[in-house]
């Protein structure tokens, strides 16, 4: 591939990057003042809004060993990253259009309406957040050298960081000029990120994406070799007839849906060490970053600006917390511009210093910069220090990932265990394959000396007389030995279940998607314990407090992550 075509594959795909962080950061922060309005209590609102993450925990590691095993002509990614792209559309029609939904289906629209809504955000923070670890599979899938797959990766940041951006200040615009066509402020802002978001995702159908490996129905023992008389009649008309053919592929694919469910456990369980170092300290990172991004807003209203959240609007208190709020969204954008920057020189910090002084860096920077935070009583530094952390988020968008890559890239040496596995699976395929050739090249010559080799042929030589019996010429191919080394047989044996025996042991889809767990489930804890906690403490410092704890347990568990081959004698892994 040449450097002009990789720069427009790279660019093709990080555009559905770009749209989705938009379409996530205008569509999620628009969304507390819908559910607000309708009647959902605070507590339930947050609740709403774990909705997703939940759900991305339990479908994630499915949909990437999925697509680690899928086999079709658009390759092993793009079919998950359209399904997904699809949930994100439909959710930006549903929630702009929750009432006039309810209204068509109810007396009592208010009711539904609220279930219209919740649906439509779980869908649209579910869709848009799992969409991720397919395209990030992708982008490891083009650049597979470590030096192209981190600078795929820092232009991966750079787009996510843009995307927010984006998405932070559109909701902040007055769309009253288009309100008399579109109807109204949410629905022109809904509609513009349907429009935004439908342009990007249409860019993927020109992504140059490589057939999956292992597909055994590619397979050089598939090809048709011998006359066609020269198979079963109905085994024949199985393997050519589109229709059934078709009913295969769909009984295939929805056998390994339903085989990956009881697998859930295993998945989270049979971790190779290298990933699982790199997932508990991805946890931590993340727990602290999202402790600090999904209340900082709040910590800056109450704790900087003295404002009360729940005073009636117009007064004093309210205007306060207003004022907080809005400082505080500045200090999120200025955040996602430091990460912009950082995410254009990532390469060259990696280059002078190495993966590992930067990853550490980055760990490391977080907590001193939340104690800033938590000592400080001036809305400068706070929003400086609020800013810089975009440093720290840059990093934990582009390092684990390359890590990841590298690991998948050098099997050998991290994924040793899985490694061997694969070839000993690569091994029995050739052995098969050879197997085949071999009973085939026996079928075309007993076809050669008279022999058709249908499905009676086995009660035709039964009935020959013995003269024929004894003739010198080869016997004929028996209908059970013809149908196992036949190309319709692999169609028989994958339509009853028959594990396929080329098929990588560990793809890295799966491990992203351990990876991309560690972000679902760092939104989830802070949800569930940061209100008890503050309740408990009566001060929203304990934001910030609690973001620098756990960034210093951060720390610990990233100076354990395998970042080299001395480190896996180093760590024994």
């Amino acid at each position: 591939m040449s450097l002009q075509s990789r720069r427009t594959q790279l660019l093709l795909v990080n555009s559905l990057t770009f749209g989705l962080e938009v379409c996530l950061a205008a569509g999620i922060t628009y969304v507390p003042p819908l559910l607000l309005e309708v009647g959902v209590e605070e507590k339930f609102m947050t609740m709403v809004l774990g909705i997703g993450p939940v759900l991305g925990l339990v479908f994630v590691p499915l949909i990437g060993s999925a697509s680690d095993h899928w086999h079709s002509s658009y390759g092993r990614r793009r079919p998950f990253i359209w399904v997904l792209c699809l949930g994100v559309l439909l959710s930006l029609f549903v929630i702009p259009h929750a009432s006039s939904l309810a209204s068509l289906c109810a007396l009592n629209p208010r009711p539904l309406e609220i279930a219209f809504l919740i649906v439509g955000i779980g869908l649209l923070d579910f869709c848009g957040q799992v969409c991720f670890t397919p395209l990030e599979a992708l982008l490891s899938d083009l650049f597979q050298e470590p030096d192209n797959c981190r600078q795929a990766f820092s232009v991966y940041a750079f787009m996510i960081s843009l995307g927010g951006c984006i998405g932070y200040l559109l909701p902040a615009i007055d769309w009253a000029f288009l309100a008399p066509y579109l109807g109204g402020q949410e629905s022109c802002l809904f509609s513009l990120l349907a429009l935004i978001f439908l342009g990007c995702v249409l860019a993927t159908l020109f992504v140059t994406e490589e057939a999956a490996r292992g597909d055994i129905l590619a397979g050089p023992a598939l090809k048709d070799t011998s006359p066609k008389a020269s198979l079963p009649c109905c085994c024949w008309q199985l393997a050519r007839g589109p229709c059934l053919l078709q009913g295969r592929r769909l009984l295939q694919a929805g056998r390994k849906l339903c085989a990956l469910l009881p697998r859930l456990h295993g998945l989270y369980c049979r971790i190779p060490g290298v990933i699982r170092r790199l997932f508990v300290a991805e946890l931590c990172s993340w727990m602290a970053l999202m402790t600090f991004m999904l209340f900082y807003t709040d910590f800056v209203g109450e704790g900087l600006y003295h404002g009360v959240p729940r005073a009636k609007p117009g007064t004093e208190a309210r205007r306060h917390y207003d004022e907080g709020v809005r400082m505080g969204s500045l200090g999120l954008f200025l955040q996602c511009i430091t990460s912009i920057f950082f995410s254009t020189i990532m390469d060259w910090l990696v280059k002078h210093f190495g993966t590992r002084a930067v990853y550490l860096a980055s760990v490391v920077f977080f907590p001193g910069a939340a104690f800033v935070m938590c000592l400080s009583h001036s809305v400068t530094v706070v929003t400086i220090s609020a800013a810089l952390t975009g440093f720290t988020f840059s990093a934990l968008q582009i390092l684990p990932y390359t890590l990841a890559s590298l690991y998948h890239h050098d099997k050998q040496v991290f994924l040793h265990r899985y490694k061997r596995k694969e070839e000993e699976d690569a091994a029995l395929l050739d052995k098969k394959s050879a197997f085949s050739k071999g009973l085939l090249s026996s079928q075309k010559l007993s076809y050669q000396n008279g022999h058709t080799g249908s499905l009676f042929s086995s009660s035709s030589s039964s009935s020959s007389s013995p003269s024929s019996s004894s003739s010198s010429s080869p016997p004929a191919v028996s209908s059970s030995a013809l149908c196992v080394s036949s190309p319709c047989d692999v169609s028989l044996r994958i339509m009853v279940g028959e594990p396929e025996p080329g098929a990588p042991g560990r793809g890295i889809c799966l491990d992203l998607a351990i990876l991309d767990s560690a972000f679902l489930l760092s939104q989830v804890v802070p949800s569930l314990f940061m209100g008890s906690i503050v309740q408990f403490t009566q001060s929203v410092t304990a934001y910030m407090v609690s973001a620098a704890g756990l960034g210093l347990v951060a720390i610990y568990f990233a100076t354990k992550v395998v970042f080299d081959k001395g480190d896996m004698a180093k760590y024994s892994v």
